[in-house]
């Protein structure tokens, strides 16, 4: 594709996408943008075709719309140029659309830190992403018993159109209010992501350059860096994407045949797992979460960094959670909400006998429920 193009697009938008915006948009021939990609006229033409196709999707239509008004201000609709059977309809849909709803583009960091806290949240089991017409905001609900949903995050819309532009999420039936689930493309996106970012921090651990106070990157990638024996080298515990433990807590029936885990406490481990995932968003700083751990350390975090507002007011949120809690109940609810520990490998970690951990964790769900009811302040997500 042409220089103009492909310097003045966002570098994680697809190579399908530049040349459909390419031919729609900027008037260069198909010809031209196959011997630029060095392919076949008619691989460029089923691309494009591919696209035109996909802008039923609400989301994909207004994200294409959005990089059309941005990017390509002054189209050159001289040129011959594919016609789609409903081509007039959809730019006279997307100039509707995006009049009402303008958002920018997010940059490639943005996009990969999002991604994968919106993606870990689908891949769990009844996670959809719920967008709404007109919405700034597009929220992620998990179906639970019956008819109950709970919020578990809230995407900006940016985030979500990009995600959809790039097929990690997809919706069945569009309509007022679409639901998207991630795709096989999606979740294999995050796999990729959260191997880069862990590659990434271990090659700054070994460089020397990474903070002395940073055990993880983002919650729920890897497990933290608990303080070990020196003999014995560190080592990462990965756990299933598909489900927190509180969600396959949440399944267990007790003796009389109800939910270990009431939705209430689940909502209030989520809350928790929430606001401690809106901490690691800020600028690299040298938090030490070790300090509410049993066993850790008793070192604190630089409040004084030079970090965003949202960040720093939800470190604070999680602080008063846990200091609330105290000596026991922090540690299982920091390992099991947080880190995303399975009850199993925290019973073995903090030396407690077997199948005690879910009911250590069940009380300090209940003390942590408390506390978010004694806050006098709305469920506050992500948004």
């Amino acid at each position: 594709m042409g220089n103009q193009v492909a310097t003045a697009l966002p570098n994680w938008v697809p190579e399908t996408v530049q040349r459909y915006l390419a031919h729609t948009e900027a008037g260069q021939p198909i010809r031209d943008l196959a011997r630029n990609a060095r392919c076949h006229a008619s691989t460029v033409l089923r691309q494009i075709r591919k696209v035109e196709t996909r802008r039923d999707d609400p989301l994909v239509d207004a994200a294409l719309a959005t990089l059309a008004d941005l990017h390509f201000s002054m189209p050159r609709r001289n040129a011959k140029i594919w016609r789609g059977p409903a081509t007039m309809t959809k730019e006279m849909t997307s100039m509707s659309h995006s009049a009402k709803i303008r958002v920018p583009t997010p940059d490639a960091a943005t996009l990969e830190i999002e991604a994968r806290r919106v993606l870990r949240r689908l891949c769990e089991n009844g996670a959809v992403l719920a967008v709404a017409e007109n919405m700034e905001k597009a929220v992620i609900v998990r179906d639970g018993d019956g008819v109950t949903t709970t919020r578990t995050a809230v995407v900006d819309c940016e985030i979500a159109q990009a995600m959809a532009l790039k097929d990690w999420i997809s919706c069945a039936n569009p309509g007022r209010v679409s639901r998207y689930r991630i795709t096989a493309a999606g979740r294999a996106a995050l796999g990729q992501l959260l191997a880069e970012q862990e590659n990434r921090a271990r090659q700054e651990k070994e460089s020397g350059f990474a903070e002395a106070q940073t055990p993880f990157l983002v919650a729920g990638e890897a497990g933290p860096a608990m303080p070990r024996n020196a003999a014995t080298p560190p080592r990462r515990t990965r756990y299933n994407l598909s489900e927190s433990p509180l969600i396959a807590l949440a399944r267990r029936k007790d003796r009389d045949g109800k939910p270990f885990l009431d939705d209430e406490l689940v909502r209030a481990g989520e809350r928790l797992r929430e606001d401690f995932e809106i901490a690691q968003m800020g600028p690299r700083v040298a938090q030490n979460w070790d300090r509410f751990l049993t066993g850790g350390g008793r070192g604190g975090f630089d409040a004084g960094c030079d970090t965003t507002s949202r960040s720093s007011e939800a470190r604070d949120r999680v602080a008063r959670a846990l200091s609330d809690l105290g000596p026991g109940l922090s540690d299982v609810a920091l390992r099991c909400c947080c880190y995303l520990e399975g009850l199993e490998t925290a019973e073995k970690k903090m030396g407690w006998s077997a199948r005690s951990g879910k009911i250590v964790l069940r009380i300090a769900l209940q003390r942590l429920k408390h506390h978010y009811d004694g806050q006098n302040e709305p469920d506050r997500m992500i948004g």
